[in-house]
């Protein structure tokens, strides 16, 4: 969503569900879940709502669902494609909208050429570096340099001509933000021209029709085109709907280009900031957005400001040219970036140290958690902290995990209990394989006790981009410490060891400006001052109340330029809780949304282009031109007084740059983009792929899977063969993974609770009637579910809600597995993830868990060795290498 609109955060609230027309959940069991939130659709469903469920599964969302449409796992695209070709040969779209707020009107350079005309690939791919150049893909005229956050693949290109820098080192595609547009773009509004965003949409979708839905995904063509009707039937001038989507979209080797799909569909209906529409990102537990808005990612500063790359002479100037843009909101990225750094480094971050711009780390390529296993396996990683997570379960090739853990000199554990991650070293299924031995292992695990959210103060920012304060209830029992106090102590303690040294190296620790004020026995930190710092003050001393108050001359403070305002007049708006029945429907002042408090994202295009109400019906902001303001229900997300009829004048930069028409502010020209010129690694448009293992071939193309997806071969970490590929029949059934409303992510707060695990007891699988009696499986018996990288046991459910499909005369079936379990707990069983491969979108670097490809049979596993010999046995039937499945 971020190269679509300019930010990567949900375009709307959970509360504004109610007010959809039509709700489409796809990738997301929201009735179990995301139980809250989902009585806002069942809101809208008692308002006349129609919900539609698309999911390979029959789960609680679905008995709730006026529609359920049984789909293969790993083939969204080609079902949404098809709805997006529906859209456009039926001239279902919102012609109005498209052409004014989106880039559908922009002519393309004659030098791209599509997936279409290449079978299966887009123009400029390097299949040597598996990378690629994405100039062909650029406006008419046009340079535009990749949204912000992704543009470290141009640097050279940017910089050097200035700053005499090289690159150095593979840019990333992550990140947030909009894009830069270096000259005026060409654009044809009858969206006629054959090299216009529109007639190349027309052109790329053509293929997916309903007869090729059916064939790729399974869903059979009444029931498509019953989802089209009621989709574009409730989109428009007077009506519209929403999309809802969860990590049963992110996690896959094309998860960036789900998204999109679903992105380009809600702009052609003219969805997207207006009330009931927008695109609804869940996360699936309290502070997920809030992770990566202060980032814990090895690729982002906090506010999707970039991570900077390792450039030679690099410095704050030339970083800013690289990576800020001229028109849109991204143009004052300097004012941002000194006021973090002030934050951060205080007195010493001055024009003469350029701000200690040269104290940040500098990136080489990934540092995801894959790449880090990677390092540890090869000895370059020798310590590991584990806060909040269990990789030793949670993460995609457990057992890559745990063999990486296996190599460090140190690891430190915190959590709540002692979770597999803490105690792979002597009860892990290595183990028990003998493939490690605990008194081998060097590593000294010290596990330190974590306090839950009731034991301490500070916020969550939910799926919705919104701050809410939690109180402490009561002080942490025994040894367990906050993460906040275990890392400011951590902090002092290690700036005291330093105090003294001359070490140049060591002046970005001992710089630090690291003197909050603690409370209590157990010196907590206070959180609030914090939260102080993040929303930032001015010269003067005083909080600031909105992120255009900052400057990059250094007079201001601001932890993370999209939360400012979180403290205005120092009042924590994180804590507000005042009644809805107090307020309007939007309710603004409980707690907190990024950005400016905003809940509905990009609301100028709720308004026509004279800043008029669409209809009455789907009011939400519009221009009062006696106040020469706008105004309505929510916070304007735009200047509040630029008219609709400002154009700006030559030479503009920064927000002046955008027109009064330009809803999507964070973009530089200023709209939403279906066709995506820079900014992403593995495409500008959506197309089908089949995921990294899959017993299906593609029928699209002859091109089987996404061709930059990242790939880490490795002896444990075996791909199988695919499509058409021998062996590929050694794994015939499709696998998915899942969640459980009564366990939580990998089971460390779950599986310690008698109650939920007397709830959900054992680790087990779902299968049809049809493929157990296929395989001879039996209801609440065992199975063993095998792929290349691991085999588990598993307590079989045998249910109608897995429904067997029909693939082009062929019948599949899918194995559905819950991923909370492992040894550790109340309620025990081998996990999920000693099945899945470390294979990984190319934007995301996220693991495709979602859809991958297994074999099923009756029985226990074997115990001890005999549990790797059977997975080695399975790999030589199916003739597996080295090389299998790294084809680009």
């Amino acid at each position: 969503m971020g190269t679509s609109f300019g930010r990567g955060g949900a375009t709307t609230f959970q509360q504004d569900l109610q007010n959809s027309d039509c709700i489409v959940i796809e990738g997301s069991n929201m009735a179990e879940c995301h139980p809250v939130g989902f009585q806002w659709v069942m809101e809208a469903k008692a308002r006349g709502a129609t919900l539609i469920h698309v999911d390979p599964r029959f789960t609680r969302t679905s008995a709730l669902a006026d529609i359920h449409v049984p789909l293969r796992a790993g083939t969204d695209i080609a079902f949404i494609g098809g709805i997006i070709n529906y859209v456009l040969t039926r001239e279902k779209y919102f012609r109005e909208y498209l052409v004014a707020y989106t880039n559908a009107p922009t002519v393309l350079t004659e030098d791209y050429v599509d997936t279409e005309d290449l079978d299966g690939v887009f123009s400029g791919l390097d299949p040597e570096s598996r990378i690629y150049d994405f100039h062909t893909w650029q406006y008419e005229g046009v340079e535009v340099q990749a949204a912000s956050g992704k543009r470290d693949k141009e640097y050279a290109d940017r910089v050097q001509g200035s700053f005499g820098l090289r690159q150095a080192g593979r840019g990333e595609a992550h990140g947030s933000g909009g894009a830069e547009v270096t000259a005026q773009i060409t654009n044809d509004e009858t969206l006629e021209h054959p090299r216009c965003v529109f007639q190349v949409l027309k052109r790329h979708y053509a293929r997916y029709t309903p007869e090729v839905v059916e064939q790729i995904c399974g869903v059979p063509q009444e029931t498509f085109h019953r989802v089209c009707e009621l989709l574009t039937d409730n989109s428009g001038r007077d009506r519209t709907s929403s999309f809802v989507y969860s990590v049963g979209w992110t996690q896959h080797t094309v998860g960036v280009q789900y998204i999109r799909s679903a992105s380009i569909l809600q702009s052609l209906l003219g969805n997207i900031g207006r009330p009931g529409g927008g695109v609804m990102a869940l996360r699936g537990h309290a502070s997920i957005q809030g992770s990566t808005d202060i980032p814990t990612l090895f690729n982002l500063l906090p506010g999707y400001i970039p991570m900077p790359h390792a450039h030679s002479n690099e410095d704050l100037d030339a970083f800013i040219t690289a990576e800020s843009t001229r028109k849109g909101y991204w143009a004052e990225m300097r004012a941002y970036m000194v006021s973090l750094l002030k934050a951060w480094w205080g007195p010493a971050a001055t024009p003469d140290s350029d701000f200690c711009f040269d104290y940040l780390p500098r990136l080489t390529g990934s540092h995801s958690t894959y790449e880090t296993v990677r390092s540890q396996l090869a000895g370059e990683c020798k310590g590991y902290f584990l806060m909040g997570e269990n990789p030793a379960v949670g993460s995609a090739n457990a057992k890559m995990q745990r063999l990486g853990m296996a190599n460090l000199d140190w690891l430190v554990v915190r959590d709540f209990s002692l979770i597999e991650s803490a105690t792979w070293w002597k009860d892990g299924p290595e183990i028990e394989t003998g493939e490690l031995h605990t008194e081998d292992i060097g590593t000294e695990v010290f596990f330190l006790p974590a306090a839950a959210h009731t034991e301490k103060d500070g916020s969550f920012t939910n799926t919705q981009r919104l701050l809410q304060w939690h109180h402490q209830a009561v002080e942490p029992a025994g040894d367990a410490r906050s993460d906040l106090w275990f890392t400011y102590h951590l902090g002092r303690r290690i700036q005291r060891k330093l105090a003294g040294s001359v070490d140049e190296r060591d002046r970005p620790v001992l710089d630090l400006t690291w003197d909050y004020p603690t409370k209590g026995e157990i010196d907590e930190p206070e959180a609030e001052s914090v939260l102080a710092e993040i929303n930032g003050w001015g010269a003067d001393g005083n909080p600031l109340t909105n992120y255009e108050q900052l400057n990059a001359d250094g007079s201001t403070v601001c932890g993370c330029w999209i939360y400012c305002g979180v403290y205005t007049d120092g009042i924590n708006q994180a804590s507000r809780r005042k009644p809805q029945v107090q307020q309007n429907w939007v309710a603004n002042e409980w707690g907190w949304a990024w950005p400016a408090n905003r809940r509905i994202l990009y609301n100028r295009a709720s308004a026509d282009p004279d800043g008029n109400p669409w209809s009455e019906r789907k009011a939400l902001i519009w221009w009062d031109a006696e106040k020469a303001a706008w105004t309505g229900h929510d916070i304007p997300d735009y200047d509040k007084s630029k008219s609709p009829h400002y154009r700006p004048p030559d030479g503009a930069r920064g927000a002046e740059a955008l027109s009064g028409i330009d809803p999507f502010i964070m973009q530089a020209d200023g709209k939403a983009w279906l066709f995506v010129p820079a900014g992403l690694t593995d495409g500008p448009l959506p197309a089908h792929y089949e995921p990294q293992d899959s017993p299906v071939s593609n029928l699209l193309y002859t091109q089987q899977r996404n061709p930059v997806r990242q790939v880490r071969p490795h002896p444990n970490n075996r791909y199988q063969p695919s499509g058409h590929d021998p062996g590929t029949e050694v794994y015939p059934y499709v696998l998915t993974s899942y969640r459980l409303t009564e366990h939580h992510t990998a089971g460390g707060m779950s599986r310690w609770l008698p109650y939920l695990s007397e709830l959900q007891p054992e680790f087990f699988c779902e299968v049809s009637p049809e493929l157990a009696a296929e395989r001879g499986l039996e209801h609440l018996g065992w199975a063993t579910v095998v792929t290349a990288r691991g085999a588990v046991e598993a307590r079989l459910l045998v249910t109608e809600r897995m429904t067997p499909m029909t693939i082009r005369g062929r019948r599949v079936h899918h194995v559905g597995i819950p991923y909370h379990w492992g040894p550790n707990g109340y309620s025990t069983g081998d996990s999920f993830n000693d099945l899945s491969s470390i294979s990984l979108d190319p934007n995301s670097h996220i693991q495709e868990v979602k859809a991958l490809a297994c074999d099923i049979r009756p029985g226990r596993r074997p115990v001890g060795a005999a549990r790797a010999d059977l997975v080695r046995e399975y790999q030589e039937q199916a003739g597996i290498t080295e090389q299998t499945g790294t084809e680009v």
